[in-house]
């Protein structure tokens, strides 16, 4: 029978988190197989374990990022968690940290130190802008990334810039921290030395960015608010049909500029209408276009226009809800949400977006605080009664 097991099976990861960017990264290690342990503060744990109580009772950012991990309560501000954690470290594979700027050196954590204790051990270091520059000690949120990297000027309405929906700098800092990391893994087989994986928010949101900044290269305008049209091809956004209903479109080369108006808009002569002609001119002249085209529309229903748009092999997408993705037929054709455990009972989760054939994602239950405490320690060799003084002096 075929070892159904991940990749990285049997290495463990330590990881001093909060919030979303290294949860979201050591999340992702744990589907591959890897042991995660997360140590959280006794009594409150991960702050994000209170930011809502959406999902039965617990949050749903903390759903989301923290199944499959081992949660371990420890005061890291008395000597015995210090030794605790300096244990479990000298047993690691990966260390990854998103603690306030500073912090983990400070407790003697930093990668100079720990490289010389455990040459092998790779050190994920996460934070809102670097370990220097001026901009080192300033305290980043996600929303704060977003506005500091630009992304707030492209995005929203021409009278007001809003936020991603998501947490989008978190979400990007989590990425390269994962990929970072397999990397640093992968240098290791070859070398047999951990590396140091920084990770920055900023640069994370700004590499995301790149787009924007080579279109305003050499102060050169750059692209504006469109809501959820975009910002350089045209036509390619939402249009509302005759019945009120919205339809998602998008055009990408000439060639689909041509079958939009012979099949769609059922007006060949306007391909060649030399306001229409080329990307450049319908970006500059969107709102003639986008006039023209919704009064075709509003003579169709949505589903009509759809018919239309699939029959010239038109790109279109529904204007879906938040709630419609857990029924979404495609996702459930395709049996991409499995049912996990969690302090709550039995919840549904997506499968990781990678598939691979030569093993199977872990699925294991979100933790709840502390529920390894005690199983972790005893494989460290404390006894029970060492526990319990532990757990009476409000060290675990």
């Amino acid at each position: 029978m075929q070892d159904r097991k991940g990749p990285l099976n049997g290495m463990t990861v330590i990881a001093l988190e909060h919030a979303i960017a290294a949860p979201f990264c050591t999340r992702q290690l744990a589907d591959l197989g890897a042991r995660v342990i997360k140590i959280e503060r006794p009594g409150a744990g991960d702050f994000a374990r209170a930011y809502d109580h959406r999902t039965r009772g617990l949050a749903s950012h903390f759903v989301w990022t923290n199944r499959s991990k081992e949660s371990l309560g420890l005061d890291l501000k008395q000597p015995a968690a210090q030794q605790v954690l300096s244990e479990l470290i000298a047993g690691a594979d990966v260390l990854v940290q998103n603690l306030a700027p500073g912090a983990a050196a400070r407790m003697g954590l930093s990668f100079e130190v720990l490289h010389a204790l455990h040459p092998k051990l790779i050190v994920c270091d996460i934070s809102g802008y670097g370990a220097d520059g001026p901009y080192r000690d300033k305290k980043a949120y996600d929303l704060l990334i977003q506005s500091e990297a630009a992304f707030l000027s492209i995005t929203g309405t021409k009278d007001e810039p809003c936020k991603a929906g998501v947490s989008i700098a978190d979400i990007a800092a989590g990425m390269y921290a994962y990929t970072g990391i397999l990397s640093a893994l992968l240098q290791r087989s070859l070398t047999g030395e951990g590396s140091h994986v920084e990770i920055s928010m900023l640069e994370a949101l700004t590499e995301w960015m790149g787009f924007p900044m080579y279109y305003a290269y050499e102060e050169q305008q750059p692209p504006g608010r469109n809501g959820a049209a975009h910002a350089t091809i045209y036509p390619y956004g939402p249009f509302t049909a005759g019945d009120g209903k919205v339809v998602m479109l998008g055009l990408q080369n000439e060639r689909e500029w041509k079958l939009f108006c012979d099949i769609v808009l059922r007006c060949p002569e306007l391909a060649a209408d030399p306001r229409f002609d080329a990307n450049v001119r319908r970006t500059e002249s969107r709102a003639g276009l986008k006039a023209v085209i919704e009064r075709t529309f509003a003579g169709l229903s949505a589903q009509e226009v759809i018919a239309r748009l699939d029959e010239a092999q038109i790109a279109n997408a529904a204007v879906n809800q938040v709630g419609d993705l857990w029924a979404h037929p495609q996702l459930r054709a395709r049996q991409r949400f499995r049912a996990i455990g969690s302090p709550a009972g039995e919840l549904q989760a997506l499968l990781p977006p990678a598939t691979l054939s030569t093993f199977d994602a872990r699925m294991d239950p979100v933790p709840a605080l502390g529920e390894h405490s005690e199983s972790i320690l005893r494989k460290l060799g404390r006894s029970d009664t060492e526990i319990a003084a532990l757990r009476a002096q409000g060290t675990i």
